[in-house]
């Protein structure tokens, strides 16, 4: 790996930073990396549950379970990812590592997903917690602390890497259905190697963003990368035991989180006054992305299996499979609306009338009721055969995609503009690994709407979930209105600078 990732190219940070217009060139090289890594995500992403059900024969409360399982070791370890990057790989080694593990995963995927589906899985939740927080984190670093542009840049990219989740989302799980789910799992592994050699022939141009941090005893730190490295690949049976067996992840998840927060408070010693205040407000921003995940990712549990059973297959004028629409729906709305709403900030900032960040996260949760309100909606909408609407689901997505926006990437900006840049790549895996907690108890959420009958009616089982989303509704709608009414003394805990 050693030939590839040294090969420097001797550009200034500040020149780097120092650019003209809206977004720095080095943005879009990240842009497509972070594109074809998102086609990996969510194409496997979106074939899970239905792979597990369909192929392995889990029940779905245990499928339900599982899904939230895998899904929260992928953000988990993007906080090991990332402190292991701060610390001793580096941004640009470390996602080359993920990277390649990624493939890896993907490949045994492809082999044989049936008799190697948690072997493959492994590789691929640990390299995604090596990947996943370090591109964004140099995305963070192209920009000067206090530059206006860093969330119009976050923005973009986020945007951007979006096309990636809305095509594999799409293609993988429409090749799984159609064809081959071996097939499948390899065309992600085949677009993460794409978005790889981008990174490789690119990354000349990030100049000294992402190097291994400089030590006084350089042997020192090439001994402790063959122990990431080494360390990485004996902790995968680890990783397995936990996946198979949903109760390890309990222990996992009750153990992680605490010991994080923990670290972070011997963090507190280091820093003044002000910067404690900041991280106290990045936290409270974690916190409630960890509820929106919750609900939020219903969409690859228990909305998967809605849309195989439950749904229509009848949008209009065309047909379509509603699980590629349950796959890159939100993606796809995304896409098309996050330009809008970045535009409505910068309309509403020159008029004073932008909301706070936490008046935003407030708004997402809104957005985010009023969309599992709709879903709950589908036990009204049936046709001849008992069959939901597949117009009404596609039209929550467009809600829900719009409290995405509200949320997910004012929170990357957050997590580097609220935070010392030695900490930088902490705060990242942190709020992915509040995504972690997300995906979990997304998982326990949609076990308990899940018919404990495996040959229960479609109307008993579309009743078990809708009446699940009709909760999740009301309680956003709440959390949404609290944090908007909380939301000017919460403001306090952020500097006028960050603010």
């Amino acid at each position: 790996m050693e030939p590839f990732l040294y090969l420097h190219a001797m550009k200034s940070l500040e020149s780097i930073q120092n650019f003209n217009g809206t977004y720095p060139k080095q943005l879009w090289s990240l842009f497509f990396t972070e594109m074809w890594e998102r086609f990996c995500f969510y194409g496997n992403r979106g074939m899970l549950i239905i792979f597990m059900t369909d192929i392995l024969g889990h029940k779905e409360a245990q499928a339900n379970l599982q899904y939230g399982a895998i899904q929260a070791f992928v953000y988990a370890f993007t906080f090991i990812g990332g402190l292991f990057a701060d610390k001793i790989l580096g941004f640009q080694k470390s996602l080359f590592w993920g990277g390649l593990l990624m493939i890896l995963g993907s490949s045994i995927l492809g082999y044989d997903g049936a008799n190697y589906f948690f072997i493959g899985i492994c590789f691929i939740i640990v390299g995604t917690g090596f990947f996943k927080p370090n591109i964004s984190t140099m995305v963070g670093e192209l920009y000067k602390p206090g530059d206006v542009r860093r969330d119009a840049g976050f923005s973009l990219f986020y945007a951007g890497i979006n096309i990636g989740a809305l095509l594999g989302g799409a293609v993988c799980v429409y090749v799984g259905k159609t064809y081959s789910w071996n097939l499948a799992f390899l065309l992600s592994g085949i677009f993460m190697a794409i978005g790889l050699i981008n990174f490789l022939l690119t990354r000349k141009n990030l100049g000294p963003i992402g190097l291994v941090p400089q030590t006084e005893n350089p042997q020192n730190n090439k001994r402790n990368q063959i122990l990431v490295y080494a360390g990485t690949l004996l902790s995968l049976p680890l990783v397995y035991m936990m996946i198979k067996n949903t109760a390890y992840t309990d222990i996992f998840m009750y153990i992680i989180g605490p010991l994080t927060l923990v670290f972070l408070f011997f963090e507190f010693k280091k820093l003044d006054k002000n910067q404690i205040k900041q991280l106290i407000a990045a936290m409270i921003f974690i916190f409630l992305s960890i509820v929106f995940w919750a609900f939020f990712e219903q969409s690859g549990g228990s909305l998967s299996l809605v849309a195989r059973d439950l749904l229509s297959n009848d949008l209009g004028i065309v047909k379509i499979d509603p699980n590629v629409v349950n796959n890159s729906a939100n993606s796809f709305f995304v896409i098309l609306l996050s330009t809008a709403i970045g535009g409505l900030w910068i309309w509403l900032k020159k008029r004073n009338l932008e909301p706070n960040y936490y008046q935003k996260f407030g708004f997402a949760f809104l957005f985010l009721g009023l969309a599992f309100f709709i879903f709950y909606s589908l036990r009204f909408n049936l046709n001849s055969e008992g069959m939901a609407s597949l117009w009404l689901f596609t039209l929550a997505y467009l809600i829900i995609s719009i409290g995405e926006l509200f949320l997910s990437p004012i929170g990357l900006s957050l997590m580097t503009k609220l935070s010392p840049k030695h900490l930088w790549g902490i705060m990242m895996g942190m709020w992915f690994l509040a995504s972690a907690y997300g995906q979990y108890f997304a998982g326990i959420l949609g076990a308990g709407m899940a018919s404990p009958d495996e040959n229960a009616s479609l109307a008993t089982r579309l009743d078990g979930y809708t009446q699940g989303y009709l909760q999740l509704s009301i309680y956003a709608l709440i959390t949404g209105l609290v944090v908007i009414l909380a939301s000017r003394w919460l403001k306090g805990l952020m500097t006028s600078k960050s603010a």
